[in-house]
């Protein structure tokens, strides 16, 4: 079974600039419940093609710490380099969502999945904590499309841009990201949460400071903790089959 990590390159660039050459943090290891979740939304077998599409910057310490054999490859998500019907499963954890052209985004990846076929997405829901930090980070003039990329968490956005080439199913679905103290959390968010990353990579200080303000304020909101700062982060996992005659 193969595996291609693939990424929007316009962001990866700066992502790749503000991500650690180190182990995940405890905030980049969250999503791995996620990531366990969209791998059993679905059969995967020996021998079928998958493709996951993500962010490079955090695929490679995730690959090291696994030694599973992955070869990752940088590509754009709208325009995919691969041929029509390419792969029986194509996943996605929190990264097509932040690519800037959503449409295009979802006709790539419905492209390169085979008649048959599956496409498994986790995507952050616009009211959880993901949602609200990437609209704060919105807020301080990050790049994106007209529509917000937590829209991906909305079954309306799902069934406009997904509804007529796939059978879906949408399913909510909840993570606790975990940290000794708020501060180390935002620290974390910093190099593991991709708008904010870009975002520190790019704002003059001023500005960062002020959106580093906010950020926390959204922690010390929602925090749940006993003895730790736990926050919980809404998702929704999207399953599309892809019909054999379409």
């Amino acid at each position: 079974m193969s595996s291609e990590q693939l990424t929007d390159l316009q962001v990866a660039e700066a992502a790749e600039k503000a991500a650690p050459d180190e182990a995940p943090t405890a905030v980049a290891e969250g999503p791995r419940e996620p990531g366990a979740a969209v791998a059993a939304a679905v059969a995967i077998e020996p021998g079928m093609r998958v493709l996951e599409v993500g962010v490079v910057a955090t695929a490679a310490a995730h690959v090291a710490l696994s030694g599973a054999e992955v070869e990752l490859a940088e590509g754009d998500t709208p325009a995919l380099p691969y041929d029509d019907d390419s792969f029986d499963r194509v996943l996605t954890v929190f990264g097509t969502m932040f690519a800037p052209d959503h449409d295009a985004a979802a006709g790539e990846l419905v492209r390169v999945c085979r008649p048959g076929g599956e496409i498994v997405m986790a995507n952050w829901s616009p009211d959880g904590f993901a949602g609200r930090l990437s609209a704060i980070v919105r807020g301080y003039g990050a790049a994106g499309s007209a529509d917000a990329p937590t829209e991906w968490g909305t079954h309306g956005h799902v069934r406009r841009r997904l509804g007529g080439q796939l059978v879906l199913a949408i399913e909510p679905a909840s993570v606790d990201l975990v940290a000794e103290s708020a501060d180390a959390l935002l620290a974390d968010l910093e190099t593991s949460f991709q708008p904010l990353a870009v975002a520190a990579s790019e704002l003059e200080p001023q500005r960062l400071e002020e959106l580093r303000a906010e950020v926390r304020a959204l922690i010390d909101e929602l925090d749940a903790g006993e003895g730790e700062t736990r926050v919980a982060s809404d998702y929704v996992v999207v399953i599309g089959h892809k019909p054999v005659a379409m």
